[in-house]
């Protein structure tokens, strides 16, 4: 579907295609037809239906643009740190490896965009398709330095690798990250992502491709917290090869407007992918989940489980799509959003989908909203617990489960201390 170019968007369009798009590690082709992409398509309005809640052409009315960034030393990203990993740090979309932790382990390579050879560089943009949504191809026009992180063959990774984005900048600016992560056949890594903003307002279009090999398994992160000022639109493209394991959960803990897209293709026999969402929203926020379980071949299986407090006037939303196709006979796939809204005026908004091609095939979804339980919420008051001590206690209860599948102690305990709800 073509999106509708309103005057923001026009303005935002012709400005970027001025710009000349240094990025050398991107192949030309691939370049050109980012390009084209962004010039006939347009940035989506509320018109457009996959992005009807999130209204880019209302954000970018400011001008984000990339400035000068505040300069970053190794004290200031302390803070940010995680007992027992491995710190990588992006700065604005370039791979700083100054600011990064040395690595020296055996069968874990990590390098620069800009010094892969060339053939390593065929594997940025096979994975996300710069034709199937602009933020994709903006990204893949106008990246920075981001890095390329592989695994190699039958390393079983013992230290968890904490992916860490940072976006600094005095005043608005645009800024594009990107990674590629390639796990080789038989290995296995735990992997955080997150990401923070350091200064002024910041709308990020991040970008992460990850290729999991035959038999190869990633237990990954994503953690959002970007604070009142932090704009996001984050991607992530992944593709499974056969027996390959995919497990995600992604906690947004902040952000004025969050959009995740999340698209996992099970191509290989025998894949697994399991997807897990926990958001809590307050004031105006705009969190925004969509996945997408492509299943492809025979005998997969997926597994997707969200849950929000939305609270005050935020909107919290999850679109999720399970597609099989008509050979990916056997598919066993399940999806649930569970929804608790604080506040007469939060609203939420779910769309689960099943497009199914194949006759086969175990698939189900579910969804269900409602407020806190007043009968747990009368139970608790009975025995001497104040209404905002049994609150808590419900919504810790009702976030629990989620929190409970980060197998990184120094993340867990992180988590619960920032969501202050157990």
């Amino acid at each position: 579907m073509i999106a509708e170019k309103s005057p923001t968007a026009n303005y935002i369009i012709e400005r970027i295609s001025r710009t000349a798009a240094k990025v050398g590690f991107i192949n030309n082709l691939t370049l050109s037809k980012a390009l084209s992409f962004i010039e006939t398509q347009g940035l989506p309005t509320n018109k457009h239906e996959d992005y009807k809640y999130f209204n880019t052409d209302l954000i970018l009315k400011k001008e984000f643009k990339n400035i000068e960034q505040i300069f970053i030393e190794l004290k200031d990203i302390d803070q940010y740190k995680l007992e027992d990993t491995i710190t990588l740090v992006v700065l604005n979309g370039h791979y700083s490896e100054a600011l990064s932790d040395k690595i020296v382990l055996k069968g874990v390579q990590i390098c620069a965009f800009a010094d892969l050879e060339t053939e390593t560089t065929t594997l940025i943009s096979s994975i996300a398709d710069v034709e199937t949504d602009v933020f994709v191809a903006l990204n893949t026009a106008f990246c920075g330095n981001g890095f390329y992180l592989k695994i190699e063959k039958h390393t079983q990774l013992q230290i968890p690798i904490h992916i860490l984005n940072i976006s600094s900048a005095s005043s608005e600016a645009f800024v594009n990250s990107r990674n590629l992560i390639e796990i080789e056949s038989g290995a296995a890594a735990t992997i955080i992502e997150q990401q923070v903003i350091v200064g002024g307002k910041i709308f990020s279009n991040f970008l992460s491709e990850k290729l999991l090999r035959n038999n190869s398994r990633l237990l990954s992160y994503t953690i959002q917290d970007e604070g009142d000022s932090g704009f996001s639109i984050n991607t992530n493209q992944v593709k499974l090869e056969a027996d390959a394991h995919y497990d995600n959960s992604t906690f947004t803990l902040s952000g004025a407007a969050v959009r995740n897209n999340h698209n996992v293709v099970l191509a290989g026999m025998n894949g697994e992918a399991h997807l897990n969402g926990l958001f809590i929203s307050h004031g105006n926020q705009l969190i925004d989940n969509h996945t997408l379980m492509d299943h492809t071949v025979p005998l997969c299986q997926s597994n997707e489980l969200y849950k929000g407090i939305i609270n005050d006037k935020s909107t919290g939303v999850f679109n999720g799509k399970i597609f099989v196709r008509k050979d990916a006979q056997k598919t066993n796939a399940y999806q649930s959003s569970k929804n608790i809204l604080l506040s007469d005026e939060a609203t939420i908004n779910t769309k689960p989908q099943l497009e199914i091609y194949a006759d086969d095939v175990k698939c189900s979804h579910g969804t269900s909203t409602g407020k806190i339980d007043e009968n747990a919420m009368f139970y608790l008051k009975a025995r001497g617990i104040g209404n905002e001590t049994a609150k808590k206690i419900l919504l810790g209860s009702f976030a629990q489960e989620i929190v409970d599948k980060v197998e990184v102690e120094s993340l867990k305990e992180r988590i619960e201390k920032q969501l202050n709800l157990i």
